[in-house]
């Protein structure tokens, strides 16, 4: 197992070197495919081997000085990088803040002050193997994907220069860093990757160079190198004080006891993760190509920082720890879903909506209570799937259309019908029966409920409703049609319906394996944490889950057989006046021959940026500091 865990992290590292000198676009494209393939094989590998195993925890590689002093190496890299960068840019802040947490994690690795670690640097669980498989199939994917989008994004887009090589490759470092994040026990080794995660999406952000670009990316470093010095310090807090350096260590003590150590590791969670007052980072990233945006979005980065809370969450139950994280995370949910309603850009539609279902989970967490994490562990992966996919359609579109506005959505399902069902099956995912994220947020909704959590009760509800408005906005968007709509020729390459195609397929597949998943892995997961045998969903529900199934798919079969052998009258629609006779154009009160035309309602004056977030960023700074305040007061 040792030797694959390192073949798993290693192979991302050689393969972006590889892409990284590959010039001709054919080679870059085979090398791809081979890496694609070749890393999914041994995720799928590492799985069986895992379930196959007599154990359910495993630990590995206990020995590993050599490795510590390279980790070293590179940090001190990593550092130099982003100071020189942030020099030229005239971004000193961001310089500082690098500094300052590799100088203490240096000092705390080479004085001798860390702990000995009585068990493996690396730790597999059942929880481990859900997100390698999420890292390997969804990240693999969107760079298959991006073979073809990036060759249609410089065909568009001539006045950026062509980046290929470097942009592969800071995909495949950022699934290789993702691997290693996912598998260290060692907080050391966690924080190692992590920053290497924060210093590519940087890079990634500020692929084109421009004025926008560059302000994005170094607004999304100064965030995640803030959360950087939280987990540092955090690192240091936790053995210094507990002689803690292992994550298995930290989560099997007593929450109340090292709360400052977990509040400044979720401090560090939640800048990761996007939540407030940090969700400004995550929305400029939509400057940056569309596989980075997915990437960024579904498969890594984001869910570094909820995959740390939802492990921490065991030590998050009934602490001022807790009690940030999940206030934060329902706050965040509610606020931007309301800010999602507003916006009629697909992208940053998407960009909301990933915040706002991050915030559910991060809330989870922070409940930490049995059916929290359950929900938390099921919104994470079907949140996963369904965003990959719903960014890659909509880079899709913006390519074929020239656009990626909603409004001129109207009658895609004619004009590009695949691309249209494609995305109305990613919608669906995030709130319709029987996907798995309606089911999720029910249950978190219940265990809100029962944990008595009134406020993140009311924070479910409302932004719940919202979520609803924008999707079915946009939804009745794409397949509201005009009789001169008419079907128009498929630009989108192979390469990129063959990554969206399965994405979709997954979507579906989800419905039917997610008794399996929860009975199989997640159960058994919660049974180990909290050691207790827990059966959060019964008999009754998984029933009527599948009843849901059959329907959805028979109901719209059966409508279609019955429509074709139906006669109807053909009238002329109702256009707000007198039907002018071709469907398009009325006659309105004072005579007058006006054109018909659909449009959204966005509410801005009701929840526009302008309103509600600034207010949000300024209350959720109070609440953190207020808690962490707390939370320190009462640890002395």
């Amino acid at each position: 197992m040792e030797t694959l865990i390192i073949v798993l992290i290693g192979l991302p590292f050689f393969s972006a070197l590889l892409l990284s000198i590959a010039k001709n676009n054919l080679i870059r494209q085979i090398v791809t495919y081979a890496s694609s393939i070749a890393v999914i094989g041994l995720a799928i590998t590492f799985a069986v081997k895992y379930f196959t195993a007599d154990s359910t925890s495993l630990f590995f590689f206990t020995q590993t000085h050599y490795v510590d002093y390279a980790m070293i190496a590179v940090e001190a890299f990593l550092m130099i990088l982003v100071t020189v960068l942030s020099f030229k840019y005239k971004q000193y802040y961001a310089a500082a803040l690098s500094i300052v947490q590799t100088v203490l994690m240096f000092w705390y690795e080479l004085s001798g002050t860390a702990p000995e670690h009585t068990a493996g640097k690396m730790y597999i669980d059942q929880l481990t193997v859900i997100m390698v498989l999420i890292i390997a199939v969804i990240g693999t994917l969107i760079t298959v994907y991006a073979c073809g989008y990036m060759k249609d994004y410089h065909n568009h887009h001539t006045e950026f220069t062509d980046r290929r090589r470097y942009f592969f490759s800071l995909l495949y470092v950022f699934l290789g860093a993702m691997f290693g994040l996912v598998l260290s026990n060692s907080l050391i080794w966690m924080y190692f990757f992590w920053e290497i995660t924060s210093v590519v999406s940087f890079l990634l952000i500020g692929y084109t160079r421009t004025e926008e670009a560059i302000h994005n990316c170094f607004r999304a470093l100064w965030m995640n190198l803030l959360g950087g010095c939280g987990f540092a310090a955090g690192i240091v807090w936790a053995g210094m004080k507990f002689n803690v350096g292992d994550l298995s260590e930290l989560i099997s003590m007593n929450g109340f006891v090292i709360v400052v150590p977990v509040i400044l590791l979720s401090f560090a969670a939640l800048t990761k993760s996007a939540q407030l007052p940090f969700s400004k980072w995550l929305l400029g990233a939509m400057v940056a190509p569309t596989p980075s945006s997915a990437l960024l979005h579904s498969a890594t980065m984001v869910k570094a920082g909820v995959y740390l809370l939802l492990r921490l969450a065991p030590v998050l139950t009934g602490t001022y720890a807790g009690y940030m994280v999940s206030l934060v995370g329902g706050f965040t949910f509610l606020i931007m879903s309301m800010l999602a309603i507003t916006v009629s850009d697909g992208k940053k539609v998407l960009a909301y909506s990933t915040i706002s279902n991050l915030g559910l989970i991060t809330a989870c967490a922070g409940i930490g209570a049995v059916e929290t994490v359950w929900a938390g562990i099921f919104l994470l992966i079907f949140h996963a799937v369904s965003k990959s996919l719903l960014f890659q359609t909509v880079g899709a579109i913006e390519n074929s259309t020239g656009s990626r506005d909603i409004e001129t959505m109207h009658g895609l399902v004619r004009r590009h019908p695949y691309l249209a069902w494609t995305l109305v099956i990613g919608i669906a995912g995030m709130f319709l029966a029987p996907f798995g994220m309606l089911i999720s947020k029910w249950a978190a909704l219940k265990a809100f409920i029962d944990n008595g959590s009134v406020i993140l009760v009311l924070f479910v509800c409302f932004g719940s409703a919202t979520t609803v408005f924008y999707w079915m906005k946009w939804i009745a968007t794409v397949l509201a049609s005009k009789t001169n709509d008419v079907k128009a020729k498929n630009t989108t390459s192979a390469n990129q319906w063959i990554s969206i195609l399965i994405h979709s397929v997954f979507m579906i597949a989800l419905c039917f394996v997610f008794p399996f998943i929860s009975k199989q892995v997640i159960v058994p997961y919660i049974d180990t944490v909290y050691s207790s045998a827990t059966e959060v969903i019964s008999q009754d529900n998984i029933i009527i889950m599948m009843i849901m199934i059959v329907l959805i798919f028979v109901v719209p079969v059966i409508s279609w057989m019955t429509a074709r052998h139906t006669k109807y009258q053909k009238v002329d629609r109702y256009i707000n006046g007198v039907n002018a006779g071709d469907q398009m154009n009325y006659i309105d009160s004072m005579g007058e021959k006006k054109r018909f035309f659909l449009a959204n309602w966005y509410l801005e004056n009701y929840f526009g940026e302008k309103k509600l977030y600034l207010v949000s960023v300024v209350g959720s700074i109070l609440l953190i500091v207020s808690l962490i305040v707390m939370a320190v007061g009462g640890a002395f």
